[in-house]
Parts: C-alpha cells; structure tokens; sequence
C-alpha cells in the first residue's frame, strides 16, 4: 500500500480504501456510450490514478455497456491487493442511450456476473444497489432487489453491499436485510439534501460517496466559491472537493476525468486545507 493515501483512508467492512478514489464513467464515449476517442490515453489515465495512490476505483458495467470494465481489466489487471472496485447494478441501456431501471432478480444476476466477467474477478469489493430516479430517490421498497444482492454475497460473488440514489429510510430497509458499507448520493455544496444523513452515517461508521449528475459541478458556479479558490490559489473544483473531504470523515470521493492533468488537480485537492472562514464562506452556498 503507498505510504499515503489521498485524503487519508476509510475503512469499508475489512477493506481499506483511499478517501479520493476515482469514477470511471468518463472513460466512455460521448453520453458514456460506446469506445473512447483515445484508449491509449484513458488507460494511462487509470494507471496514473493507481501511481498517485488511489486505492478506490468506482464503475459500473452499464458505463458503456461494458467499456470501462473492460478498459480497468487492460490497465490493471492483475489487481493490486490494495486496490478495491466498486460498482454498481440496477439500471441498463438501451438503444436510445437511455438508463432504464433493471432490478428484477435476473437482471440483478446478470449484472453482477457481466461486472465480474468483465473486470476480470471472482468477487466484487462492493456492489451498490442502485434506485430512484436519474438524480433523486423516490420512495418505495428496495427490499426484493437488495435481497437479491444480499444472496449474491452469501454466494461468495460479492464482499459488501452498499445503495445509491436512496432516501433514509430506505437505508434502513436495506441494513435490516444486510450489512451497508455505504452510501452514494447525490451531494455537493450546493446540493445538500442528505446532511442529516451524513451526520448519521458519520456515527454509524458508513461511508457516504457523493455522485454528480452528468455536468459535475456546474451548480457550483457561483461568486463566493470563484472568490475562495481565488484566495487559496486553486482551482474551484478543487476547492469543493476539499470541503467535501472536510464535511465528514466518512465522505469518500470519485470525482471523473479522462485527463490526467485533471485527476492530477483532484489528488491534490485532497492536500487543500480549508480555514475556518473558508468553511464559512462556503456555507453559505448550500444555505
């Protein structure tokens, strides 16, 4: 394991995972569909991720179909034992480049056997359950489809569970099922729905991975983040991953980039300390 790990570690059930991992959907094509225009280049971006000390690695087989799996098994396979995958099932593609649910048993299934054969492994790190709608919860049960998940781990197929783009009470469905390592919702600083829940998840010792809609930060344009990053000389973005970092010990990061200039800034947005009236400031952006 690297001497440091970006934005220090966590622990996920028994596996030590880097607190600035990354996302692997913008190593698709255009609308994370199909190939990328450069393979060669989104190859050196993941083995430069593993080079600055990443050891969290988000995907999922849907990203594609099937291409970032498939461009994380030809940069890294072997795995290092230090790094970890983390992948989610609940939706497919279809012909339009749409993202419809799929969380009957059978597709659940299959999802998790594409993820495995795919990256090339006999058991998942972690496979996130994925509800809801595009970029929000919406209420109902997830106890059929995360009962699935939870066999599938009995089975030996998976490591831990976690659940994505889910209210709180469907949290605690899915723990009164099975163990939950995490959480992955959508959250940033302008968007601040879930602290309650990260407040909770903190005491629980569950990590909370907050995800970007498709346009990532773009809510986040806003004057006083633009002044803050100005004063500490760095890139916006940088400065809101390192508040999220700082908001609780729980939060795990995956922000994405096909560039390895970008993921470069991401890493160091890790290193950025933020003042208490830093923290101020940026506050009230959410307020």
């Amino acid at each position: 394991m690297p001497a440091t790990l970006p934005g220090g570690a966590f622990t996920l059930g028994d596996l030590t995972v880097s607190r600035m991992g990354y996302g692997a959907m913008q190593l698709a094509g255009p609308g994370v569909s199909g190939p990328p225009a450069d393979r060669h280049a989104a190859i050196d971006v993941l083995r430069t991720a593993v080079e600055l000390g990443i050891r969290h690695i988000d995907t999922s087989d849907y990203y594609g179909p099937h291409v970032t799996n498939e461009l994380i098994r030809e940069a890294l396979h072997p795995y290092p034992e230090d790094l970890h995958l983390v992948t989610k099932v609940g939706a497919r593609r279809d012909e339009k480049g749409g993202w419809p649910s799929a969380l009957a048993p059978d597709e659940l299934r299959q999802a998790v056997h594409e993820n495995l054969d795919h990256l090339g492994l006999e058991a998942m790190d972690v496979v996130n359950l994925r509800v809801g709608g595009v970029s929000a919860p919406s209420e109902g049960s997830l106890a059929e489809p995360f009962e699935t998940l939870a066999e599938l781990r009995q089975q030996g197929l998976i490591r831990h569970l976690g659940v994505s783009n889910v209210t709180a009470d469907q949290v605690d469905e899915a723990r009164a099922i099975a163990p939950v390592v995490c959480v992955q919702n959508f959250y940033n600083l302008a968007h601040r729905d879930d602290d309650a829940l990260i407040d909770r998840l903190t005491e629980e010792g569950i990590a909370y991975t907050p995800f970007f809609p498709l346009g990532g930060f773009s809510p986040l344009q806003s004057r006083t983040l633009d002044a803050v990053a100005e004063r500490l000389g760095a890139p916006a973005m940088s400065v809101a991953l390192a508040w999220l970092l700082q908001r609780a010990p729980n939060i795990l990061l995956i922000p994405g980039t096909s560039s390895i200039e970008h993921l470069r800034a991401n890493v160091a947005a890790a290193e950025l300390g933020l003042s208490e009236e830093d923290l101020v400031e940026l506050e009230g952006i959410g307020g």
